[in-house]
């Protein structure tokens, strides 16, 4: 919910941090200066160039100008904070790795030593700005709500968190009783409503059933005659026992979406595919390069058959793939129907290494590099196991919305390996489906790190 005070902070904050901190650099040269240590008017300059650069770079990995950033007072102040601690990091390595050593150490200190006073007092002066602006301008934006259900109050209570908002309070009592049998509106609703605009109202947010949205006409007429903007919110929430979302068709059309999945958007799965790749070369370039041809020596020494086992899985959107694994047991008939137990005697001893240390799990980064999977995703399964679990485990089937993972939630959190019941699967399943609902890039790299602690302290269920 944009107030022209918001608009003008998103285009003044920028502004005004980015002549303070050249304000800052300057005075720093002039101060070392003064302090007997001497930099170069050349290498200040260049330097000067980066130092703003950086900056800007910093700010947009934090997003400290966005809409987002800079709607609340305390996004700005961790925006703020976040990106001069980077720049600290990033301008200080710079200069470590210049080969000028002209240029002093002590600018460097006097530098941030302004440079965080400065944004204290920039970000204290921009907060009792912003107070005075609110009590004494009234740059608030007044809004009033009607509609006292579940929707409605999680709304009100979001409405009067907003520090830009003015929050009037409800117009109605709960009674849920708008319009009469005539379609009219209740004189105590439209006395109301006048009452509100009176009292500098803009807008009235009206949570209705969607069984009433018929009544939709008889509050616009009313709220058109007392300058008022009447936007409506369906209260779904005795309706859809689940979490939703509304997006729009071609600007026109209303699509409720009863699951929320991050990766839906195209910039998500742009960065997660990123990382997959990036990651993916790495492994592969410095460590399988030297371990590959070790493992393969050990497996081919230890029994007859491939280096490496590939089989066919389900993947996204359930379309088979061929997943490589290196090869742990010895070859048999029954590598595509049955799963691995406790004392296989098929697991040959370097396979059953492979398999504590997840090590068997290495080919699949080409996989990843194929796009058949991901770093971090649900674990694929066997064909055969898939067609068994979709008829008895409920939303089975869901956790194929995305590529497959070499590791997963539901592995970092102790599920993995062979499921003797039904219900170790079901829980695999929640682990995964929470994954794909609440996707972040930093979920992602907190699953690989979770990862790599798991596989130094070893897992009981890795066999």
């Amino acid at each position: 919910m944009q107030t022209r005070y918001l608009y003008l902070l998103k285009y003044i904050l920028p502004i005004t941090d980015l002549v303070m901190l050249n304000l800052v650099y300057v005075l720093s040269y002039y101060l070392t200066e003064y302090l007997g240590k001497t930099v170069s008017y050349e290498l200040w300059q260049h330097y000067m160039v980066v130092c703003n650069l950086m900056w800007m770079f910093n700010t947009v990995i934090f997003g400290l100008y966005t809409d987002y950033g800079s709607r609340r007072l305390e996004r700005i102040y961790r925006g703020t904070w976040r990106s001069i601690a980077l720049h600290g990091i990033g301008f200080a390595l710079y200069l470590l790795f210049s080969r000028d050593i002209e240029f002093s150490r002590t600018f460097l200190v006097v530098f941030y030593a302004l440079l965080v006073g400065a944004f204290v007092l920039n970000r204290f002066l921009g907060t009792a700005f912003q107070f005075l602006l609110v009590q004494r301008f009234n740059v608030n934006k007044k809004v009033a709500l009607i509609g006292v259900n579940p929707t409605g109050r999680r709304l009100a209570h979001y409405l009067d968190n907003q520090y830009n908002i003015d929050f009037y309070g409800y117009l109605d009592d709960g009674s849920r009783i708008y319009a009469d049998e005539n379609g009219n509106l209740p004189t105590r609703f439209i006395s109301k409503m006048v009452a509100a605009a009176l009292s500098g109202v803009k807008d009235i947010y009206v949570s209705l059933e969607p069984h009433r949205m018929s009544e939709v006409k008889t509050f616009l007429e009313v709220a058109d005659k007392h300058c008022l903007r009447v936007k409506f919110i369906p209260d779904m929430a005795t309706t859809l026992a689940t979490p939703y979302t509304i997006s729009y068709v071609g600007d026109e059309f209303p699509v409720i979406s009863l699951r929320t999945e991050p990766l839906e958007s195209v910039s998500n799965r742009f960065k997660k595919r990123a990382f997959d790749i990036i990651f993916s070369l790495g492994v592969i370039i410095f460590l399988m390069s030297w371990l590959y041809p070790l493992i393969a020596i050990l497996i081919k020494l230890q029994s007859k058959g491939p280096v490496l086992f590939k089989q066919q899985r389900s993947g996204r959107n359930d379309e088979p793939f061929w997943c490589y694994k290196f090869r742990s047991m010895k070859v048999n008939n029954d590598s595509d129907k049955k799963q691995a137990t406790k004392d296989d005697n098929r697991i040959t001893p370097i396979g059953k290494f492979l398999r504590k240390s997840s090590l068997d799990e290495l080919p699949q980064f080409f996989n990843v590099l194929l796009g058949n999977m991901s770093v971090v995703g649900p674990r694929p399964h066997m064909l055969s196991h898939t067609e068994e679990y979709r008829a008895i485990i409920n939303q089975f089937m869901v956790r194929h919305f995305l590529k497959p993972g070499i590791t997963g939630w539901a592995q970092v959190n102790g599920f993995r390996g062979e499921t003797k019941e039904d219900g170790a699967m079901q829980k695999r399943v929640q682990h995964d489906i929470w994954y794909l609902e609440n996707w972040t890039a930093m979920l992602e790299v907190k699953i690989v790190f979770m990862t790599v602690i798991n596989m130094i302290k070893g897992e009981d269920n890795a066999y």
